[in-house]
């Protein structure tokens, strides 16, 4: 049964970065942990290879809540090196879709509205939103005190297109952004290099070359830190052994999938969400697990034990965390599934 979401769709980013996070995220009660931490999180100990992606956790109020419901790894939404806004209200909407969302099928429109149901899937389009740095780096630097024993913060950052830039441009921007997240501490990194619901920048993890120069610049920068690249769907095997080839260089993991684009309209047919480059956006959820399992399971097959697997797309319920673990999995993150079940990681341990 679908509970209040931590994050409230029916509220702008702004508000619930002031107000949230709602719902039981909001009621103080701590997870109690037993035992001691055994999975291996990029040399951090965890209780559980489990947490919340980059995305829905949008400061340190949303992190220390997430960490007291036992998701014991937790994603910093994604930085950048300036200040960048928001999507315009809303960013967060249910969508119909019977079955997988199949790569068929996400070139066809989908309908959206505000009733949220079983099986969840919905669409975010919020344009990465990034506060200044000197906000974001005390904020992260709160987020990691929040993290208890067997817990661990990690922090996503991303370069930024802007118009007239040239490719040194862009590449230098990743740097800087790097070089300010490694500034924080945080013990582990996550590059996105993957952003469906940005129509207007498109994504360098499709981009092979640049892909390429910016992971090299980057490690330049954050000394010996692990470095996860967050990437998203590939259709051909050649692109994805290509990818591996890279993150052995310069990476320790590889977090797959973000969403699947597709168009989407209101019941009328019209664009869903206002504004420029908004009629396709970003789908999760429960209609996209097929995509995150398959991929979990392709990547395993070219990077072996030398580079760790987050499994991301669709985890929505329990068996869906071992089902990822069983394909290959090193690690499972739920955005979708937790905003609506804040007890996923504490029904999880439950079974574990």
């Amino acid at each position: 049964m679908l509970q209040t979401p931590f994050y409230d769709p029916n509220k702008s980013y702004e508000d619930n970065y002031k107000e949230g996070p709602f719902g039981a995220f909001a009621d103080g009660k701590v997870y109690e942990q037993s035992g001691e931490p055994q999975y291996d999180f990029f040399g951090q100990k965890v209780y559980l290879p489990f947490g919340i992606p980059a995305g829905p956790l949008v400061n340190s109020n949303f992190c220390k809540a997430a960490f007291e419901k036992g998701f014991d790894i937790c994603v910093y939404k994604t930085v950048r090196s300036s200040v960048f806004s928001c999507h315009p209200f809303p960013n967060i909407l249910s969508v119909k879709i019977e079955g997988d969302l199949t790569l068929e099928k996400a070139q066809t429109k989908l309908v959206a509205d505000n009733n949220y149901s079983e099986p969840l899937s919905i669409t975010n389009s919020f344009g990465v939103p990034s506060k200044e740095p000197g906000v974001w780096q005390e904020d992260v630097k709160k987020a990691i005190s929040f993290a208890g024993k067997g817990q661990v913060l990690v922090l996503s950052f991303m370069g930024t297109v802007r118009e007239n830039q040239t490719a040194e441009e862009f590449v230098a921007d990743y740097a800087l952004a790097a070089k300010l997240s490694y500034e924080t501490g945080a013990k582990v990194l996550e590059m996105n290099l993957s952003c469906p619901n940005i129509g207007n920048e498109g994504l360098v993890c499709y981009n092979l070359e640049m892909t390429q120069r910016v992971c090299e610049t980057v490690r330049g920068e954050i000394g010996d830190t692990p470095l996860i690249l967050k990437v998203g769907y590939y259709q051909k095997d050649e692109d994805l052994e290509k990818l591996v080839e890279i993150a052995g260089k310069y990476a320790q993991g590889i977090a797959a999938i973000n969403t699947v684009s597709a168009e989407v309209v209101d019941k009328e047919g019209n664009q869903a969400l206002p504004g420029k480059n908004r009629l396709r956006s970003g789908v999760c959820g429960a209609a996209i697990k097929w995509a995150g399992l398959e991929m979990v399971k392709r990547l395993k097959r070219f990077a072996g034990s030398n580079i760790k697997i987050i499994g991301v797309g669709g985890v929505t319920k329990p068996e869906d965390y071992f089902e990822f673990i069983k394909a290959g999995a090193d690690a499972v993150m739920s955005a979708t599934g937790a905003m609506w079940n804040p007890y996923l990681a504490q029904k999880i341990k439950s079974r574990d």
